[in-house]
């Protein structure tokens, strides 16, 4: 009988790293284990990067498995700038991508290239949340931190050199940087950021290993090390994610993405042009405050979460930490329409729909970027820690006018990076190893009537607060996208 075949697949997110231990041929996850991060909340969004290699050791050794798996793989959170010195140490905290502070960098860095050109060039018309413009910001703030800097990462790309002890990343998460285009690393960009490419690891093709881990490590020695990829490009693998299927994530951000077959370029910055980690792309949509936006104004008005009602006539714009999407980088949370008999529940349900709105107005849009057919009876395939709340999950119905399937499988991005992990060994691509696993099956919710009035209430709402909202040098999009 043959010797059973266990991965390791971790998600180093953004308040914490968890990791999986998963049978390579049943896809049985055999063991798990958790590590929490430190975020600042001061000025910026920022964590250590040593603290995140901690936390990997801690979630990997609580699997109970990391001394006999054969092959692991990270996924981490996108856009995060690591700078490392020459023996390889952080200079200073990362720069994550929930840090707003490079907004009038991301505008120059636009306004520089035009954004029809610098979307034909990279994918993606950049924001604060873009490496590309995190660089430019430590460039212009901290200049002594930038001139001391050997290597520019990810934070997935840190991690698996740590492992491996080689400079890699994958087209995935490089595709986020605001660098990366199709032909490699943008020279021209990367001049006009003064970075030298040199500072910056090497783009492996898909289903490549990055090598093997080096010995004293938390994973046994010569277990071979996948690419790893960002955390949206993994969830796309955990689910085997076929063109055209529309996923909606509910987490600390939101995202709504697609795998698609052709290269997207929006040049009004409303969807992202990412690859996948396969040969493919991730047309995506991504908005700040998510669920714990919600969450926070649940606990302000003294409310369970799900303690939500109906009606009401309230429009609450949850843009607490600033906002993506809409890009209103230095806006904050607004409520309209308070009346004298407005109700905390009804309150509470705003501040959902106000959440999902620019996703679910965004899902057309992302479907047709990567040339897929936006048919509304196509299941919206529901996912991330949201996804469990019954809230959540209506709010979603309703605004969406789609049945929504739920998948059973959790942790759907350490599971795609065990997927990856797995295809080491088994040869197969990584989204064939989830589809075999069956990671993405679940029930489905059926659809309900699309609840218009409030989607346009919502938009309406936006139109009028585009001027309170934005900020000076900061052209805010009004349209619900």
């Amino acid at each position: 009988m043959a010797s059973q075949r266990v991965v390791i697949g971790v998600d180093s997110s953004t308040q914490s790293t968890k990791a999986l231990a998963v049978d390579a041929d049943t896809g049985a996850v055999l063991g798990q284990g958790r590590a929490g991060h430190t975020v600042s909340t001061g000025a910026g969004r920022e964590s250590d990067p040593e603290q995140w290699w901690q936390a990997f050791g801690e979630a990997v050794g609580r699997t109970g498995w990391a001394d006999r798996a054969a092959a692991v793989s990270v996924a981490g959170q996108q856009h995060g700038l690591v700078t490392l010195d020459a023996a390889g140490r952080p200079i200073r905290p990362a720069m994550l991508w929930n840090d707003v502070r490079s907004a009038p960098q991301a505008a120059e860095l636009a306004a520089c290239y035009s954004t029809l050109e610098i979307s034909r060039r990279t994918g993606s018309v950049p924001t604060a949340a873009f490496t590309a413009a995190k660089w430019a910001w430590l460039r212009a703030n901290e200049p002594q931190a930038a001139a001391r800097t050997a290597a520019v990462r990810l934070p997935h790309d840190f991690l698996t050199e740590r492992l491996t002890g080689e400079a890699t990343t994958d087209r995935g998460d490089a595709s986020g940087t605001g660098w990366w285009g199709p032909g490699g690393y943008d020279r021209e960009i990367l001049g006009h950021l003064d970075l030298d490419p040199a500072l910056l690891p090497r783009v492996l093709d898909p289903g490549s290993a990055a090598g093997t881990v080096r010995p004293g490590l938390p994973v046994r020695a010569g277990a071979l090390v996948a690419t790893g990829t960002g955390d949206n490009m993994a969830a796309a693998l955990g689910l085997g994610l076929a063109p055209g299927q529309p996923v909606l994530s509910l987490g600390t951000s939101g995202t709504v993405y697609t795998v698609g077959r052709t290269r997207p370029a929006d040049p009004s910055g409303t969807v992202a042009g990412f690859a996948d980690a396969l040969g493919d792309w991730l047309p995506l949509a991504c908005t700040l405050n998510c669920t714990l936006a919600v969450d926070r104004l649940a606990e302000l008005i003294g409310r369970d979460r799900e303690a939500v009602e109906p009606g009401g006539a309230a429009v609450v714009l949850p843009y607490l930490d600033g906002e993506r999407t809409p890009d209103l980088p230095f806006a904050s949370g607004l409520i309209h329409g308070l009346r004298h008999d407005t109700t905390a529940g009804q309150l509470l349900q705003a501040a959902y729909d106000g959440a999902a709105h620019a996703l679910l107005t965004a899902l057309d849009d992302v479907l047709r970027a990567g040339g897929e057919d936006p048919a509304p009876d196509r299941p919206l395939l529901l996912i991330g820690g949201g996804a469990r709340g019954h809230a959540w999950q209506q709010t979603v119905r309703r605004l969406s006018g789609r049945p929504v399937q739920i998948p059973a499988a959790g942790d759907l991005v350490a599971l795609g990076a065990a997927a990856q992990a797995a295809a080491l060994l088994t040869g197969e691509p990584a989204d064939s190893v989830a589809r075999r696993w069956r990671t993405a099956e679940g029930p489905v919710l059926e659809a309900v009537a699309r609840d218009d009035d409030t989607l346009h209430r919502i938009t309406d709402t936006l139109r009028r607060a585009g001027a309170l909202q934005g900020a000076p040098g900061t052209a805010a999009r009004t349209d619900g996208r």
